[in-house]
């Protein structure tokens, strides 16, 4: 690949740099500047359809098969923020017609996180106009960023009504999300599934990155078992004893899933039960790389090591929620998929 945007080392070292940065929505929320909504029925509104070739087909090992073609199962990713801190990126929203937004996107996001599930279904992720980044940040502007989480979700809702109606054909669902994508998608699993007709072809939902309360929804409950089914699984990852009181809330209300056990207890889950994890060289899979620990709402993992490691000094591993973990979400989500369909 020509272009590498999730060069993982220096993603983690810049994250911290993207509220600080000049480059972010200045004005109020203008409808003149509300970029066109995207027309699902186009293909090029999709960052990964299964019967087009995209980076969502990738395969990090060549032991791993992508199965989209006769998969059972469908995979519904919604992407996190790539709308952050680039030189011109200072509208509330991201357009989905920015050729440049949609590469970064799709070398980063769809590359290293939605290709995790192209062994357990077809891989469906909309474009969709984004909220800048800065609007999780903001105390100012705040009604602004609001609007800018609305416009959003109404993307992500079209987007999946669209899917259900044209795609879907009644096949079971995981959902799959991460950061921006989850704050959606705790949205989408309360209006379409959580007590739903549809919620009977859930196989489970992977909600990563943003908090996810346990009673959040009032029929679908986190997982407690790795072959558990029309549950949730979520996490936020941070360095081992640090407890981020800026990334609050903290707390025993929030769901917290273990990557590395699948369960929800508080022990230690010792690296050597990581399958693998696909940081900045995506051929190559390290094994035994992060270790996992539930506490206080959070996921603990010793700092990883890996070719310029040492340059990470942040707590925060956020970027790596999915990849630190990449073959046991991988397997995990195979493993609900076989119990889902034995027992459907």
């Amino acid at each position: 690949m020509i272009r590498r945007y999730f060069i993982f080392g220096f993603y983690l070292l810049s994250i911290s740099f993207f509220i600080s940065c000049n480059v972010h929505p200045k004005n109020e929320y203008l409808p003149t500047r509300i970029p066109n909504a995207p027309d699902y029925s186009q293909e090029v509104n999709w960052a990964a359809l299964p019967d087009r070739k995209d980076l969502a087909d990738s395969l990090p090992s060549i032991l791993m098969k992508d199965i989209q073609l006769n998969a059972e199962v469908d995979v519904f990713f919604i992407h996190p923020t790539t709308y952050t801190n680039k030189k011109g990126y200072d509208n509330w929203n991201g357009p989905v017609d920015d050729p440049k937004l949609n590469d970064r996107t799709d070398e980063s996001t769809i590359l290293y996180q939605a290709s995790i599930f192209n062994g357990v279904g077809k891989v469906y992720a909309p474009r969709y106009r984004q909220a800048h980044i800065y609007s999780y940040f903001t105390k100012r502007d705040t009604v602004a960023a609001s609007q800018a989480f609305e416009l959003a979700y109404a993307d992500v809702r079209r987007a999946f009504q669209y899917y259900l109606e044209h795609y879907n054909e009644g096949r079971p669902i995981l959902l799959a999300t991460h950061s921006q994508g989850t704050t959606h998608g705790i949205r989408l699993v309360k209006e379409f599934f959580d007590g739903q007709p549809l919620q009977k072809q859930l196989v489970a939902a992977y909600l990563v990155g943003i908090p996810v309360f346990r009673n959040d929804f009032q029929q679908i409950s986190p997982c407690q078992i790795q072959e558990e089914t029309g549950c949730f699984c979520s996490w936020r990852t941070f360095k081992r004893f640090h407890e981020p009181r800026k990334y609050v809330p903290l707390g025993s209300g929030i769901a917290v899933t273990n990557p590395l056990s699948w369960t929800t207890g508080t022990e230690l889950i010792p690296k050597s039960e990581n399958r693998g994890a696909v940081l900045s060289n995506f051929e190559r899979v390290f094994p035994n790389l992060a270790n996992a620990q539930i506490n206080n709402g959070i996921l603990w993992a010793d700092k990883p090591k890996f070719p310029w490691s040492f340059l990470i000094t942040r707590r925060n591993y956020h970027i790596g929620d999915f990849n630190f973990y990449y073959m046991n979400v991988r397997e995990n989500a195979q493993l609900r998929v076989k119990n889902y369909l034995e027992n459907r």
